[in-house]
């Protein structure tokens, strides 16, 4: 439990600062449009796939956390077992998502890595299979996440019925 819950962090910890570099790029760019009459080379494309990458990999600790997008009109009407059957059912409908998102960018990975695919022209081109590779990973991560919060949710062992002891 201990180490996927610090390995999210460590991962959403990676995420925000390379949140804090795009904005750092982002605003170079303008500047350099703006003033200097000089944009940085590359920078829709370095953006456009950061984007997607920054999504996924803030995808663990948002299971974790309890982060994942509900709705509490249904969770407030039953009681509290029937909660439990709600979350664990919604948990399934995750990691069946999620696995469908591994199986179906599997095939496109490879295919990105053996043809050398890229985002760009010109100054900067920019490989596609990392993002690619991050949505696969970070998606098998997101569907562990969802079993190992099932198993904490039936255990009793969830701080609030959505976050998991540790990920605070």
């Amino acid at each position: 439990m201990g180490g996927a819950i610090w390995l999210a962090r460590v991962i959403h910890l990676i995420s925000a600062f390379w949140t804090l570099g795009l904005a750092l790029l982002i605003f170079t760019d303008v500047f350099g449009r703006g003033l200097l009459n000089s944009p940085v080379p590359g920078t829709k494309e370095i953006v456009q796939n950061s984007i997607v990458a920054i999504t996924f990999l803030q995808l663990p600790l948002a299971i974790y956390g309890g982060s994942m997008l509900r709705t509490s009109i249904f969770a407030d009407a039953v009681p509290l077992r029937m909660r439990l059957v709600l979350r664990t059912f919604a948990s399934l409908l995750g990691i069946a998502f999620l696995l469908g998102l591994v199986i179906s960018t599997w095939e496109p990975l490879m295919d990105a890595y053996r043809i050398g695919e890229y985002e760009g022209e010109g100054a900067l081109r920019v490989p596609t299979w990392p993002v690619r590779g991050g949505v696969l990973v970070m998606s098998a991560f997101g569907a562990v996440a969802y079993c190992m919060m099932i198993i904490f949710d039936w255990q009793g062992r969830l701080i609030d019925e959505y976050q998991a002891p540790g990920s605070a």
